[in-house]
């Protein structure tokens, strides 16, 4: 979303001593004071006034993208002056919707608390002066200041309210985001999600808050990304916020402010409720739930097309060994079920083992790995399109379980237990991933538990059946219904897979998040091609294509959505980039020219989307870096993601106020080559050429 939003630069007009806002018009700022007068000792509100021209805004104190306003205070001695106190904000869009920070529009009062000395003199007068700064934008972002003053009489007495000044700043005052008994909140945090969770601390009184949105004072949540909202039937409200994935893992308080259109009280007088609240870990289900899910869980692999058909059939080889036995039809069933409860024990253990090497880590820290989460959506996304029938596989170890399975006496029993869930019932595969997830987040015991309870799941029909054989006549006959129901069951991994997308487009960004998206249409390309030529019957030739298709088209995609690190050298984003960055400055551009080289020259901010995509541009094309690296052209940057006076001058010296701004230096010229703001890999080459 970054990408859409043009950002670029120009410079502060400056006027030291001036009492007029020294910023285009754009936005102008003043002064102004609540009060009419002072009275020693007595602390007064004033404002920053902010006027914004349309379609202009500035920032809040977490901006997302872009600066704060700030101001720096030049008071008489013996003052003090508060900070800041910030309305609910608003969230900043581009004109293509994309959202691109939290800040203003239209008029803004920021009201700050003043306080002056007690043994201030009555009867005269005092003069309160103050820089602003912020940073104004619409398509082009620019930083303004202004040197505003107030001077205002002392008073011995309380002073009267300000005829203009006085209701407008009490009334910003009064809608000022806090705290506010009616509403409780609470908040959790999993993985990369936080859950807010704001309920009425009474029964609700009709007043119904709309169109909420989180506003974090830091990094916490990322900005950028929907939030989603839900009703939670008891008058409060369910917010879903999405963790920024450069935010610290061990944030422990979520504080900011919930904003609702119509205000969180009938009369709309607050607009923002301020939130400050521990992030817990999420309430863990009763364990007896969790339990009921995991046999349930096991009892719908017995549905799966590869497990089915075999109820019937093999409590029938349970008669058959034993001779219509009761008693001894009842020791195979449990034999068998002790099979399954092996294998799935065995399971466990290694899950175990594996939470021992690293028992710090659970399902959701390794959520923070795009890579892993890459990797889980690939493995469910296949066992998607499997189990809609676009491949299968494990035919060949469906066919060794077949042979094993007619082992005779109870060891046959016990080993057709562990076939039943590792060898012969491939296609339960895609129900295990789950039970994987809860089994690296609870504790050791409760994986067993889980794990326990789903054998009980997948051993249940055949306990019941060796125990009363005569039922299997009620089963019913293995048919077409049996295919629809795997097919519908292929859908929630579809959902799962979108979720793990929707993780992994904030944790690699847009470029990223594409690459992922093609590498799994070529990952079910290859799974397409192998079920197309490797079918059952299908001649040799055409399963070594459908082979052949599977791996070079499967390990092809893998490789092209496999999230990467970004190039480090120099900052310059990009995989592969060659091009070494080295800090901008008169004197190195002075002694490089000296020395006849080509000096490349980017004018650049962290801030600028414009500029990051010039570069990503630019030098992500092969024949850009073979250029810049045969002419061992030198690349510079002039840094202006933070104020630098140098670069302001150097930027005016050629009439420029804004970046991106690029240009090329070459031997034996006394001017530059100036580039257009938008580049291209061509635009840049026929520059040096």
């Amino acid at each position: 979303m970054k990408l859409r939003w043009y950002l670029s630069l120009a410079v502060a007009l400056l006027a030291p001593h001036s009492l007029q806002a020294a910023a285009p018009p754009q936005v102008t700022a003043s002064l102004v004071a609540a009060d009419a007068a002072v009275q020693p000792g007595r602390a007064f509100t004033v404002a920053l006034r902010l006027v914004h021209a349309p379609h202009w805004h500035t920032y809040w104190i977490n901006p997302g993208t872009g600066l704060p306003t700030s101001l720096a205070w030049r008071l008489p001695p013996g003052w003090t002056a508060g900070g800041i106190q910030w309305p609910a904000p608003q969230v900043i869009k581009d004109k293509a919707g994309a959202i691109t920070g939290n800040g203003f529009e239209g008029e803004l009062l920021l009201p700050v608390t003043l306080t002056p000395p007690v043994d201030l003199p009555s009867g005269g007068s005092v003069e309160l002066k103050a820089r602003a700064e912020w940073l104004m934008c619409e398509e082009t972002c620019i930083p303004g200041s202004a040197e505003v003053a107030l001077t205002l009489p002392v008073s011995a007495t309380p002073p009267a309210a300000h005829p203009e000044w006085g209701p407008k700043i009490r009334g910003v005052l009064e809608r000022l985001p806090r705290h506010d008994p009616a509403w409780q909140a609470s908040a959790s945090r999993q993985d990369a999600t936080i859950t807010l969770h704001v309920a009425p601390a009474t029964a609700p009184a009709g007043h119904a808050p709309r169109e909420l949105r989180f506003f974090a004072v830091d990094n916490l949540v990322a900005y950028e990304l929907p939030q989603t909202v839900r009703a939670d039937g008891r008058g409060g409200f369910v917010l879903t916020l999405p963790v920024d994935p450069a935010a610290p893992a061990g944030a422990r308080r979520l504080v900011g402010v919930l904003t609702a259109q119509n205000g969180w009280r009938a009369d709309g007088t607050l607009p923002g409720l301020a939130i400050a609240a521990d992030l817990t870990a999420p309430a863990a289900g009763p364990l007896g739930g969790t339990l009921f899910l995991a046999f349930l869980g096991g009892l719908i692999l017995n549905l799966m097309p590869c497990v089915f058909p075999v109820l019937g059939i093999k409590i029938l080889g349970f008669v058959s060994q034993a001779g219509h036995q009761r008693s001894r039809i009842v020791a195979h069933g449990l034999v068998f079920t002790a099979g399954v409860l092996a294998s799935f024990w065995v399971l466990a253990g290694v899950l175990a083992v594996l939470r021992t090497g690293g028992a710090q880590l659970g399902w959701g820290f390794q959520l923070q790995s795009a890579a892993f989460v890459y990797a889980i959506a690939v493995l469910l996304f296949v066992f998607g399109l499997n189990m809609s029938g676009v491949f299968e596989f494990g035919l060949g170890a469906t066919a060794i379980g077949g042979e094993l399975q007619t082992k005779s006496g109870y060891a046959g029993s016990f080993f057709t237990g562990i076939l039943a869930t590792v060898v012969a019932t491939p296609c339960s595969a895609p129900f295990l991933a789950p039970a994987l997830g809860a089994a690296l987040a609870v504790s050791t015991a409760k994986s067993f538990l889980i794990f326990t309870g789903i054998a009980i799941g997948l051993s249940t029909p055949y306990l019941l059946l060796s125990t009363f054989p005569q039922a299997v006549k009620l089963l019913p006959r293995p048919g077409a219904w049996m295919e629809t129901f795997k097919q519908f069951m292929a859908f929630p991994l579809y959902a799962t897979v979108g979720y793990l997308l929707w993780v992994l487009a904030a944790q690699t960004g847009e470029e990223g998040f594409l690459n992922a998206l093609i590498g799994l249409v070529l990952v079910g390309m290859a799974v397409w091609m192998y079920g197309r030529w490797s079918a059952p019957g299908a001649t040799a030739g055409r399963a070594a294509i459908g082979r052949a298709g599977l791996v070079v088209v499967g390990a092809f995609g893998l490789w092209l959505g496999w999230p990467r690190a970004e190039a480090a050298a120099g900052g310059a984003p990009g995989k592969g980039t060659a091009v070494v960055w080295e800090p901008w400055s008169p004197e190195a551009v002075a002694k490089l020219r000296g020395e006849g080289r080509t000096i490349y020259v980017d004018f650049t901010a962290r801030w600028c989307a414009t500029c990051q995509t010039n570069k990503k541009i630019v030098f992500s094309s092969a024949e850009v870096l073979r250029y810049f690296a045969e002419h061992k052209i030198v690349t510079l940057r002039a840094d202006w993601t933070n104020k630098d006076p140098r670069i302001t001058a150097e930027l005016a010296s050629y009439q420029r106020s804004a970046v991106p701004f690029n240009v090329i230096w070459k031997p034996g010229r006394d001017a530059p080559v100036i580039l257009p703001e938008l580049l291209t890999p061509g635009i840049v080459l026929e520059a040096l050429k």
